[in-house]
């Protein structure tokens, strides 16, 4: 987890690229940014609120052969072991964007780069490198009196509520290829910023380990349990997964499956499936890893909980009370009409 309330921008660099299969230029300050009191809220808040999303997916960076040949992790270094280093860095961190920036479809646009400190990550306090970009212009009006008229200017500049790239590099797991955020509000060239700037896998750690098997255990059900049992089964097994993983601080897979899977020809099914799939999903070998409770209060939070009928009915089911669900809820046969039906059995109606 990251709080980003209490960073300070201690140096501003700020550069502009063009796209170079276009053959336009780029343009490299001299000295950093003289930041002042007017515009360093406005500014924290235009590099850091796409971070607080709530969803944090972080990256590594990562290289073939080895981390020291990674380009990136190499300017970050660099700027960590001396940070009064960082505009010279910065037009390093430039240029090698420029060189990526080869797709016709890549924009020009503003290069930002910032020194933060007092940033917390995990439970550390930790300084932060923080790289933006800014591409797409906005349309505004300035307005200007001219003897007795007033007239209306058309000027072009940044929308200050839409971040278009950027990334936060924490001076955290170092040995790993640092820990590192990043966004990238326009999708048509995806692999410029993520695969051919920074150069980023997925880091592994707890949170990434809990969201990719509990997705795992999701699609499990959507295309075993579900076909083998029913909807309601479906439903039942995803809150006993995720509950499961509310509660224990470490995963343990057999634990897991002697809980979680009632009927035993489906833990065999589990685990073919698992052989099958698990190399998507990146848990191909992972039978033990400690637990993320934010990735699992994520996970709950997207889970569907409701069946839903051809009938235009729904039947939501409690998360938080699942036995209600063991207990009170059946399914059955009509012969006469020739349709499936849940009996749902109860005491009173609850009053709204």
């Amino acid at each position: 987890m990251i709080n980003l309330f209490n960073t300070h921008i201690d140096n501003l660099s700020i550069h502009r690229v063009g796209n170079k299969s276009r053959n336009e230029a780029i343009f490299i300050s001299e000295q950093p940014y003289g930041l002042n009191d007017e515009i360093m809220p406005l500014l924290k808040e235009f590099f850091f609120k796409p971070f607080r999303s709530g969803e944090e997916n972080y990256y590594q960076f990562a290289h073939d052969v080895d981390l020291e040949y990674n380009e990136m992790y190499n300017l970050a270094s660099e700027i960590f072991n001396n940070p009064s280093n960082v505009h010279e860095v910065s037009k390093k961190i430039t240029k090698h964007l420029f060189e990526q920036s080869n797709h016709p479809h890549i924009k020009n646009g503003e290069v930002y780069v910032a020194y933060l400190t007092n940033v917390s990550i995990d439970n550390k306090t930790v300084d932060a490198i923080g790289v933006f970009k800014s591409e797409i212009k906005s349309d505004f009006l300035q307005f200007e009196e001219k003897e007795t008229n007033l007239e209306m200017i058309l000027q072009q500049g940044i929308n200050l509520q839409k971040l278009d790239k950027g990334c936060l590099i924490f001076n955290y797991k170092k040995e790993e290829g640092y820990k590192i955020l990043t966004v990238d509000s326009n999708r048509y060239d995806a692999r410029y910023w993520l695969e051919h700037f920074l150069s980023v896998d997925a880091f592994q750690d707890e949170n990434f380990m809990t969201k990719k098997y509990l997705k795992f255990c999701q699609d499990f059900a959507k295309d075993v349990v579900l076909p083998a049992e029913d909807k309601k089964e479906e439903v039942l097994f995803m809150n006993r997964a995720v509950n499961h993983f509310a509660k224990n601080d470490n995963f343990e897979e057999t634990n897991f499956l002697n809980e979680v899977i009632d009927n035993p020809d489906l833990i065999s099914e589990f685990k073919n499936y698992k052989v099958d799939k698990g190399e998507k999903y990146s848990i191909e070998d992972l039978t033990t890893f400690p637990i993320a409770n934010a990735a699992v209060t994520d996970a709950r939070r997207k889970m569907k909980n409701v069946i839903e009928l051809d009938t235009n009915i729904q039947i939501k089911l409690d998360f938080v009370n699942p036995e209600s669900a063991e207990k009170f809820v059946e399914k059955g046969w009509d012969e006469e009409k020739q349709m499936y039906y849940y009996l749902v059995y109860f005491n009173k109606e609850q009053k709204s």
